[in-house]
């Protein structure tokens, strides 16, 4: 084999010698492996339905889950991903500030919350579907909102999977999706009732509409090139919780089971009648109470043995650890937060670990939330609020559109040693005091003119603080001490 391996070798072709790819061998061990080399969104076009339905009842029955998707969600948006606009106008941008913070207030087409409710709703089907469809709906200027628009959250079930066919021209829709002949997506067809919803009956659940790209935004992250349809956030560790509450509740089952039974009394004369109240089964068997304090004659050849019901074990709290572990793994979120486990933790554990997984949400909030849905609704909201004339400038709606979204403020385990190396930061030129206002989630123009008020009405009191509002932040020198002449 090695002789003709080298022949190979030099004649230029391959070779047969053992792999050095580990994974790619097809030894014993590894005879067993096939999997099939299927593209994912063959994937999600067979198994999204069931991975779907699996996904949305185990967040609900489920406590690691329903508690996992929260704090993905509030981690994710908290209270909102907020624009700042860049528009160098300090009165047009305070205008379209305004604007724009009446119009949230405005932005659910059902009413039930602001804009940024419908971030943390987007991010809460991120988690449970893998993704959201937003559909922006025009208004008339009858129905008197501030700018006439509003937007409308579509669940994944809305648009369906089995959906797949070829349509002339070269178009063709794939999951729901139509494409045109070089693959730029230009329509959507939603069904016009969830399939799910035994209350409405207005129209079948299998009839479409098809709604333009332009009016739809696709919310999700993509795992792998060219994917059409969002896979749930909760997909890699459904199978270990589902198994594992069937293990909590089979667990607690038993220990309720075995608790239920005291103790057995043993007769050698089943006829004989036991002293005290017997309560008599359908199938013939009795019931003796315990009360406290009785003291229970026995008939001669009877007997009582007590019950003494099995541990759980002294593994089963470290079964259970090293399980959540592994589904906090698979949720890309830290142990005591699926958990509220924090026994083990400490600050340099618990800052280690959530500076990597704030990593990853950053990640999140600006490639998919602020890129997928922001920036395009902010687009779409200035226009039409230049073309209903509730925004009156010069300007045209692209030189209106400058802005930076400012996600949510961090907080953290030891807030005041963050604060210190920041004010360092600030004093040593390596950061900026707008960046360091942004990092806390605020806009600085906006803290700047709180602070300039707040100076202003201090004045005008006559009031003195140890810091004023106005004054510029940071370590202060030590006074100079002028030497006593008096002294020697």
């Amino acid at each position: 084999m090695p002789l003709l391996d080298g022949l190979r070798r030099r004649l230029g072709g391959p070779t047969t010698a053992r792999s050095r790819l580990e994974g790619a061998m097809a030894q014993r061990r590894l005879r067993g492996w096939q999997p099939p080399l299927e593209n994912i969104n063959s994937l999600v076009a067979s198994g999204g339905p069931r991975l779907l339905a699996r996904a949305r009842e185990l967040v609900v029955t489920n406590g690691y889950a329903a508690n996992a998707c929260e704090a993905f969600a509030s981690n994710l948006v908290g209270d909102g991903i907020k624009p700042s606009s860049l528009i160098t106008d300090p009165a047009l941008r305070d205008e379209v500030q305004r604007l724009w913070l009446a119009w949230t207030d405005e932005a659910d087409v059902d009413g039930l919350t602001d804009f940024y409710g419908l971030q943390a709703m987007v991010a809460r089907e991120m988690f449970v579907a893998g993704e959201c469809f937003v559909r922006i709906r025009p208004r008339r200027l009858e129905d008197e909102l501030s700018v006439p628009l509003q937007l409308q959250l579509l669940q994944s079930e809305m648009l369906p999977f089995e959906m797949t066919e070829a349509l002339e021209g070269g178009r063709r829709i794939r999951c729901g999706i139509e494409f045109d002949a070089i693959g730029r997506r230009t329509a959507y067809h939603f069904r016009r009732s969830h399939p799910g919803d035994s209350t409405d009956h207005r129209v079948g659940t299998f009839e479409t509409v098809r709604v333009p790209a332009s009016d739809v935004l696709h919310i999700y992250r993509p795992i792998d090139a060219g994917q059409l349809r969002g896979l749930p956030h909760v997909a890699p560790a459904m199978v270990r919780l589902f198994l594992l509450d069937q293990y909590d509740d089979a667990e607690l089952d038993r220990k309720k089971t075995a608790a239920m039974f005291a103790g057995f009394i043993t007769k050698t004369a089943p006829e004989e009648a036991l002293l005290g109240g017997v309560e008599v089964a359908e199938d013939g068997t009795g019931t003796v109470s315990l009360e406290p304090g009785t003291l229970q004659v026995l008939l001669p050849g009877e007997d009582v043995k007590f019950s003494s019901p099995a541990d759980v074990g002294g593994g089963f709290e470290a079964f259970q650890y090293r399980t959540l572990l592994a589904v906090s793994a698979s949720l890309g979120l830290p142990y005591h937060l699926v958990t509220g486990d924090v026994r083990q933790a400490n600050y340099s554990s618990l800052r280690a670990e959530l500076v990597e997984f704030r990593r990853r949400v950053e990640q999140l909030q600006h490639g998919v939330i602020a890129f997928q849905l922001c920036r395009p609704v902010w687009q779409r909201w200035l226009d039409t609020a230049v073309l209903a004339g509730a925004l009156r400038s010069t300007e045209t709606p692209a030189e209106l559109r400058p802005v930076q979204w400012i996600p949510p403020r961090w907080d953290w385990v030891d807030p005041l040693k963050d604060i210190q190396a920041q004010v360092l930061a600030i004093e040593s030129g390596l950061l900026s005091r707008r960046k360091a206002v942004e990092a806390t989630g605020y806009d600085i123009e906006e803290i700047d003119r709180e602070n300039a008020a707040d100076a202003t009405r201090a004045a005008d009191l006559g009031l003195a603080y140890r810091t004023s509002p106005g004054e510029t932040q940071g370590a202060r020198a030590t006074p100079q001490q002028t030497p006593d002449p008096n002294e020697e």
